[in-house]
């Protein structure tokens, strides 16, 4: 008989902002298949003897490539077992969640998605930076800042992205963070506009670099700020130093 597998979001990184529906599901699954972006303090929760299973991603370097991660969590259901895919922020943004389920669907697995807080969101709101303001925007755009690699070429187009007029808000966008702040100047954005970097959100060390979009880029080197980082674009960056710190 077949188990079941349950896509968790386990939030920004605080572990007190994951949802109750998904903790419940952590604390009965036989497995937890995690990712380096769900904070590993959650793991003390699985119960005792639940098998955890690293397939962490950062970077250019994979624990378990996507495929391997796929094949792994049909075999553990197809076992009986419980699974929990436990996925940094939401599973659905960015997070691969969907094709994870594509896949278990094919396999006649029985699969279900826990919503989680997405870091898009919650860092830069922890930060002070609200990514919509009634008097700085109404528009905001969700952009991953590296694509997947087997794409030929970029398919997002940041010179319409310049011209929005809303928040932009980058996920997984420090490596590329210099040339993805030209492309938007390219596009027509003005170098003055405003950009807040909000590094390990939710987390004690949550740290927060506000800039321009023609000097993030060095500011971040400066001090010294990372992946994992959001980076929010637009005029309600400047509410960081308004709003504080809200966590």
């Amino acid at each position: 008989m077949n188990g079941k597998v349950f896509l968790v979001g386990a939030g920004p990184g605080d572990p007190g902002l994951m949802t109750l529906r998904g903790m419940e599901l952590l604390r009965s699954a036989d497995a937890v298949v995690y990712d380096s972006l769900a904070n590993e303090a959650l793991l003390k929760e699985a119960r005792a003897g639940a098998d955890l299973i690293d397939v962490g991603k950062r970077g250019a370097h994979h624990k378990m490539e996507q495929e391997d991660i796929n094949r792994l969590l049909v075999q553990r259901a197809r076992e009986g077992l419980t699974v929990v895919r436990l996925k940094g922020g939401d599973p659905f943004l960015f997070g691969r969640g969907a094709e994870e389920v594509q896949e278990l669907r094919r396999a006649g697995v029985e699969v279900h998605v826990v919503p989680g807080v997405t870091s898009a969101i919650a860092a830069p709101e922890l930060a002070g930076v609200p990514v919509t303001h009634r008097e700085h925007a109404s528009l905001v755009t969700f952009v991953t800042g590296n694509e997947g690699q087997e794409k030929e070429e970029d398919t997002i187009d940041w010179s319409a992205l310049a011209r929005t007029g809303g928040t932009i808000v980058i996920l997984m966008g420090m490596a590329n963070l210099e040339r993805n702040m030209r492309r938007l100047m390219e596009g027509g954005m003005e170098p003055s506009t405003s950009v807040a970097v909000v590094h390990r959100g939710s987390s004690p060390s949550q740290r927060t670099v506000v800039g321009r979009v023609s000097d993030i880029g060095e500011l971040c080197r400066r001090e010294g700020i990372g992946a994992p980082s959001v980076v929010v674009v637009g005029s309600v960056a400047t509410l960081a130093a308004v709003l504080g710190d809200l966590r």
